[in-house]
């Protein structure tokens, strides 16, 4: 009765205050739907599988197991415990769906080749409480809080090329795809700073790994960066591989971890897993083992 005699001594008040309470309803049920949708990834990886036989598909099963538990927890060092065997081999009773993608979709069959042999991409979604109380029980937690993006700048140094990693060279696409490839991996955000940034900032490759924290920060963080990676990729002949070296300031505390004789794919991997460690709390990926 009184929302009715309101409405009519000030019709235009008692609309407006309708339609906001109609906005903040509606933006907290996209909030939360948000929310939910990032929980979701989280617990969700994909690998490639030849073929959709179960002996594959198990293997599979078992590859995205370790994915979520590391993407979920921020722990990369979950990769070399041994504990996880115990699980993995059993990873399908935490497996709450999947699904495949076929790679060669839509080209046709070669000689005697069928779906049997065929690449597919095979996508896997966790029960979400029973990855936490895996967690639990190796003696970790979900890191639920919201994600800092992070702003990366990577020098790579091959022969006589030397240059950073940028959002919008050229010769930094396969860079690209490799770092989205992994912060995917690990459940991250990254930002990229622009080569006319870069020039503006007068930051060269050559002295990256010196630059402040504070002036790279300057570049990035316009664009959404809180957390920065530094990283700096050298090839190495005699290791045909990439010797990397990184650091990230967090907190008031310097960080640095390196490695050697991998390819860049997993360098970027590591230098990612890195920053969440850091982020999440569970430690220093220079003295991990």
């Amino acid at each position: 009765m009184a929302a009715l005699l309101e409405t009519k001594r000030n019709p235009v008040a008692a609309f407006t205050r309708g339609v906001v309470r109609a906005l903040l309803a509606a933006a907290l049920i996209w909030c939360s739907g948000a929310i939910a949708a990032a929980d979701d990834n989280l617990y969700r990886a994909q690998t490639v599988v030849t073929g959709q036989g179960e002996p594959n598909r198990i293997i599979g099963f078992g590859a995205c197991l370790e994915d979520v538990l590391i993407k979920v927890s921020g722990q990369p060092m979950l990769a070399s415990d041994r504990r996880l065997a115990a699980y993995k081999s059993r990873a399908r009773e935490f497996v709450s769906s999947f699904d495949y993608h076929d790679q060669y979709a839509g080209k046709p069959h070669h000689d005697e080749q069928g779906t049997r042999d065929r690449p597919y991409d095979l996508t896997v979604a966790f029960d979400q409480n029973k990855i936490d109380g895996i967690l639990a029980k190796l003696g970790l937690k979900p890191w639920r809080s919201q994600r800092p993006a992070l702003g990366v700048f990577v020098e790579m140094l091959h022969g006589p090329k030397d240059f950073i990693v940028t959002s919008d060279g050229t010769q930094s696409d396969l860079q690209r795809d490799a770092l989205a490839a992994a912060a995917g991996k690990r459940g991250m955000r990254f930002v990229l700073p622009e080569t006319a940034a870069l020039t503006s900032a007068n930051v060269a490759a050559a002295g990256l790994l010196k630059t402040p924290p504070a002036q790279l920060s300057a570049i990035v963080g316009p664009r959404g960066g809180e957390a920065i990676l530094v990283g700096q990729l050298v090839w190495d002949d005699k290791d045909l591989g990439w010797a990397t070296q990184w650091r990230m300031a967090w907190r008031g505390r310097d960080y640095k971890w390196q490695f050697r004789g991998v390819t860049f794919d997993e360098a970027f991997r590591r230098g990612i897993g890195g920053a969440a460690q850091v982020l999440s709390g569970n430690g220093d990926p220079g003295r991990s083992k």
